[in-house]
């Protein structure tokens, strides 16, 4: 394959954030669904975090200093953490795959484990990264983004565990558990991560109750609130989900991430952990969008779902109030095609958590479930998946990786990202100084006005005030890698 020249190299994209590489590439393919292998390279641009640096105004590399970078302990600690508790998880269930499965299911499971094994041993010895062996859907594209990596290696050796773009190995590591199992049949769709959601989910009951319970008397006067009154519920709602992000898997390495406390009880107090605080631009654009529609032409908000348990709890209520304020007329809910960073949301995730909610011992628990149920079936609640959800591409290519996926979203009239890794996908994982803007930092990803509910859990973060950054890392050396501090940051489409 011929090596692509690096031309029009955008002098205004920051590093991604990384374990030690410093070139990085995002790849641009055609339409999926055609086959085509062909792809397009842009390079990103190279730039030093320090704008004083002597290398910088050259124009040279600057080197990382990335052995105490959050992405190398992520590599090095939290990954391996990560595949140690996957393998237990497939020891623990053997006797499981016999009884259903026979030998078959227990020769399938020391295959697979077998396999991660000597995924652990590459990560930790920092092995080139290998190419997808297997014939699932997205193996094209996923070999084709690695050999453009490859590509920009310059015969320095290609892409290896600690050598390459976080967000890249991070999610490459992922998808290898994926093929681990899918290719080991009677055992291939058993989802290692499915135990860990569901203690997530029955540890935070109590949580889930009062949100619950508090969302059901909102229910019974919602009609009769004043338009200030449904601003403040919406607002409170709003910070349920984007705080319900706390609770996630894989940042805790599989240990306990569970909601133990009703959230509502500490909204006022987290307000001043917001940094970018757009929830009244959100509400302007909702009413805005009430007040001009139609009968051919209904509100739609889209979530992009992040992690099961009480986060996708919280995004239920959100999204039911929506309906019941009338502020839309229809919320389409994307997770994920398959497990995916430990307590992300599958279909699996999403069916099985309403139909827990529905059996609940708990009158108000039990019909939320019944009436999510209901919307399902009315069609005014839709879950979708698609696998560009699960690529390594940042969102800025969704448009040439998924045309199908990128049109859909612009039907929609806001789109909430949940949670941290949609938000570094968002904004290309770059090193960006903190004050360049969301809009910016999006590069050209504007299907429809978009949002991101994230609580910081990387070391990504843009649309910051001058000094604001500065003022807290003097006190918080680790404010961005906490989940104490959130974001719930617009942007309105071009």
């Amino acid at each position: 394959m011929a090596r692509h020249g690096l031309r029009g190299l955008p002098a205004d994209l920051p590093v991604l954030t990384e374990a030690r590489i410093r070139v990085s590439v995002r790849v641009f393919f055609p339409n999926p669904c055609e086959g085509c292998l062909i792809a397009r390279l842009r390079v990103t641009a190279e730039t030093p975090i320090s704008s004083d640096s002597k290398l910088h105004k050259k124009g040279h590399r600057a080197p990382p200093n990335t052995t105490e970078s959050f992405a190398y302990f992520t590599i090095k600690d939290r990954l391996p953490q990560i595949l140690t508790r996957t393998i237990d998880t497939l020891h623990r269930h053997k006797n499981e795959f016999f009884e259903e499965h026979g030998e078959k299911g227990v020769e399938a499971e020391k295959r697979a484990i077998s396999f991660l094994s000597k995924l652990r041993n590459e990560l930790q010895t920092d092995k080139p990264v290998t190419p997808l062996e297997d014939e699932l859907p997205d193996a094209t594209l996923w070999n084709q983004y690695l050999d453009y990596q490859q590509n920009l290696s310059d015969g320095n050796g290609g892409p290896s565990w600690f050598q390459s773009p976080w967000l890249y190995v991070e999610c490459y590591m992922y998808r290898r558990i994926h093929a681990a199992l899918a290719q080991n049949p009677p055992i291939d769709n058993f989802d290692v991560f499915k135990e860990g959601k569901a203690q997530n989910f029955f540890e935070s009951q109590g949580a889930i109750i009062a949100l619950c319970t508090y969302f059901q008397e909102l229910l019974k006067n919602i009609k009769d609130l004043e338009e200030k009154q449904l601003q403040e519920e919406f607002f409170k709602l709003l910070q349920v989900s984007l705080w319900g992000n706390k609770c996630d898997l894989s940042f805790s390495a599989g240990e306990d991430s569970s909601q133990k406390s009703s959230p509502l009880q500490c909204l006022e107090d987290m307000v001043p952990f917001i940094l970018v605080n757009d929830m009244e631009k959100l509400w302007s654009l909702l009413k805005n969008a009430k007040n001009r529609k139609t009968d051919k032409c209904k509100v739609r908000v889209d979530i992009i779902l992040d992690n099961a348990g009480f986060e996708l709890v919280s995004d239920f209520v959100l999204a039911d109030f929506l309906l019941s304020s009338l502020l839309a007329d229809e919320v389409h809910f994307h997770g994920k095609s398959i497990p995916w960073y430990v307590s992300d949301t599958t279909k699996n995730d999403f069916n099985w958590t309403i139909k827990q909610l529905q059996a609940a011992n708990h009158m108000w628990m039990s019909r939320c479930g019944i009436n999510w149920e209901g919307n399902l079936k009315k069609g005014v609640w839709v879950y979708r998946d698609h696998m560009f959800w699960t690529l390594p591409h940042d969102f800025s290519s969704m448009a040439e990786v998924a045309p199908d996926l990128y049109a859909d979203l612009q039907k929609s009239n806001l789109l909430l990202f949940k949670g941290d890794l949609n938000y570094r996908k968002l904004t290309g994982d770059r090193k960006w100084e903190h004050t360049v803007p969301f809009h910016q930092a999006l590069n050209k990803f504007h299907p429809a006005p978009l949002c991101s509910l994230r609580t910081l859990k990387s070391d990504t973060q843009v649309g910051l005030k001058p000094g604001q950054a500065e003022q807290i890392q003097a006190s918080e050396p680790e404010w961005m890698i906490s989940g104490k501090y959130g974001v719930v940051q617009f942007d309105a489409a071009l």
